[in-house]
């Protein structure tokens, strides 16, 4: 979209179409306004002279943290991966907290 375009409806309801939903005449309107005004509050960022700023890619120092791949035996037998388990076992599974 070009900086001098502004949000129309017909944009809300192409982006609502692609995304799937279903929105009423009144949200497009409501929606229309609030893209518009975001747009509106970023295009500030344009005025900003950036001349030289070099790109910024992390900001806190952070680090990726990385571990040597370790092989280890595998145990193909059922039971011994059932004695292996720290957990309760019931007819030969392994019970484990629901999730719902």
């Amino acid at each position: 979209m070009a900086q001098d375009q502004k949000i129309t409806g017909d944009v809300v309801k192409r982006v609502a179409e692609l995304g799937r939903l279903n929105l009423t005449e009144a949200e497009v309107e409501r929606l229309t306004t609030q893209l518009g005004g975001i747009l509106e509050t970023v295009s500030v960022l344009n005025q900003v002279d950036t001349e030289g700023v070099l790109p910024t890619r992390q900001v806190t120092g952070l680090t990726n943290q990385f571990e040597a791949d370790e092989v280890k035996e595998f145990v193909a037998d059922k039971k011994q991966l059932l004695d292996l388990s720290s957990g309760e076992i019931v007819d030969d599974q392994i019970v484990v907290p629901a999730v719902f």
